[in-house]
């Protein structure tokens, strides 16, 4: 083989070696770009997760404190009515107390 075939053949490998490397180089960024847009993607779906997660929690919570605002309220409700048939109840015994010591201070002065 002539030496101008043999560089002319060092050349085309050189060439091919050159374009290899280039789409090799461009295959890689492509892969590159393509997982960040995929870590891009995988954030912003954890991140609406987490969102819905939280609000979903928060939700919850709000359930839990008014259940538990109702049965304060209702005890407190049903402890006024025991007091107030207690009231009642001591109401009705004073005034026939105070009816009985009248009647004895009326029975008294006659």
């Amino acid at each position: 083989m002539p030496e101008t075939q043999v560089l002319e053949d060092i050349k085309e490998a050189e060439r091919e070696a050159e374009e290899i490397v280039a789409e090799a180089e461009a295959e890689a960024e492509e892969i590159v770009a393509d997982a960040r847009e995929d870590a891009e993607e995988i954030r912003e779906t954890t991140r609406e997760e987490a969102e819905s997660v939280a609000e979903d929690r928060l939700a919850e919570a709000r359930r839990e404190i008014e259940q538990e605002h109702d049965r304060i309220v209702e005890e407190g409700r049903e402890e006024r009515e025991a007091l107030v048939a207690d009231a009642q109840e001591r109401t009705d015994e004073v005034v026939e107390h105070v009816v009985d010591l009248f009647e004895e201070a009326v029975h008294v002065q006659t």
